[in-house]
């Protein structure tokens, strides 16, 4: 039995997103709001050959977000199969492929989204991508297709950074998953699984908007509803994806479509805490009475020092030198703050942490000169 079929339904998980869901937003999401499955943001099949310590450090995580799935995209059925060896290798629960992002510079090379319109290919990928899982479990080593030794190195490298001791990845069958879209530029539900559902996927992800949308408009939750009832005889499960902004939101929809479970993403953004109220929307589910889900309650001190521990780990973890990355982080835990927008403009001209530390400080100030609820700082000097 896989991991997919362990976790109690509905399934609540963090969305991959791309340039958010790193190693250090992810590790605080698992610490403070614990997502009942992860996936890292997107990586290019190809960074594996290309720029391998790119492809090393997008694919870090921590114990502590498991069950975590490398979510993978490209549109070379050959690197597929080759990177499903080192994702197997770098001891994962779970790979998915990305068939769904819609970024133009994606979907213009036949990537992401662009599979929908090409399903023989996307089969193919998804084939070769279960073969390496299947030849990797056999035995086959990283050596045995190619992979250079100064890669090898990085690769056991980073297994003993996280396992803090030299460990063997147990040879097991990962799941396949897939993420995805509704259609290309028209909604195609019906066909497009029909042909994802051949492949007998462990579960498989629908943002309800096509590739034409983007994110604008709103997620069309009845045609997810649609791909459940085309699934409900295979083995696959099925989570939906869009517009959740709240666990009430989830109830209702789980009740109207009938979903497996929901992947969240900008909800989770600047709130790591939105998963902690999951066990008490299964309970509600497993109950005739309606019951409304009440957000955690997250005072300003504890959002701070979260944000203060996100951002050190950020700048110790992350392998990159520049701390621009995190600023979108920051300014997202200061929406809802007193003076939120001010706080927020200073966020975002941050260079490292020191700064950051410096800015709560004037901003506790702040709160005090004009009798607002003040906040402990001590934390601020520890």
């Amino acid at each position: 039995m896989n991991f997919w079929q362990k976790i109690d339904k509905p399934i609540i998980g963090l969305s991959p997103m791309d340039g958010v869901t790193d190693a250090s937003f992810r590790f605080i999401t698992a610490k403070y709001g614990g997502p009942d499955v992860t996936f890292t943001e997107f990586v290019n099949v190809e960074t594996a050959f290309f720029a391998p310590q790119t492809f090393i450090k997008d694919l870090t995580y921590d114990p502590i977000e498991r069950p975590v799935v490398a979510q993978i995209y490209g549109h070379t059925p050959e690197m597929f199969y080759k990177v499903a060896h080192i994702v197997c290798e770098l001891g994962f629960d779970g790979l998915d492929i990305n068939m769904g992002c819609p970024a133009k510079k994606v979907a213009a090379k036949g990537s992401g989204a662009a599979l929908i319109r090409t399903p023989e290919l996307a089969r193919t990928i998804i084939q070769s991508a279960r073969q390496g899982i299947q030849d990797w479990r056999d035995g086959q080593s990283l050596a045995d297709i190619g992979i250079d030794p100064e890669f090898r190195t990085r690769i056991d490298l980073a297994k003993r950074l996280r396992e803090r001791e030299e460990t063997a990845v147990e040879r097991r069958l990962i799941p396949l998953s897939v993420k995805t879209r509704i259609g290309y530029d028209c909604v195609v539900v019906e066909e497009w699984m029909q042909t994802l559902l051949a492949e007998n996927l462990a579960a498989i992800t629908l943002h309800g908007r096509t590739l034409k949308q983007g994110y604008k408009g709103d997620a069309d939750w009845e045609a997810i509803g649609r791909a459940v009832e085309i699934a409900k005889n295979s083995a696959t499960l099925i989570l939906g994806n869009g517009d959740l902004k709240h666990m009430d939101a989830v109830c209702c929809r789980v009740r109207e479509t009938g979903v497996d479970g929901v992947l969240f993403g900008r909800a989770a953004q600047g709130n790591p805490w939105i998963f902690r109220a999951k066990d008490r929307v299964k309970q509600a589910l497993r109950s005739a009475v309606g019951v409304t889900i009440q957000a955690p309650s997250v005072g300003l001190e504890e959002r701070f020092r979260v944000l203060i521990e996100h951002s050190r780990h950020f700048e110790e973890h992350s392998m990159i030198r520049s701390f621009v990355g995190m600023r979108k982080h920051l300014a997202w835990y200061c929406c809802g703050s007193p003076g939120a927008a001010e706080l927020r403009a200073q966020m975002v001209r941050v260079s490292h942490i020191e700064e950051v530390v410096q800015c709560l400080r004037a901003y506790a100030g702040t709160l005090r000169e004009h009798d607002s609820p003040a906040i402990s700082t001590a934390f601020l000097f520890s």
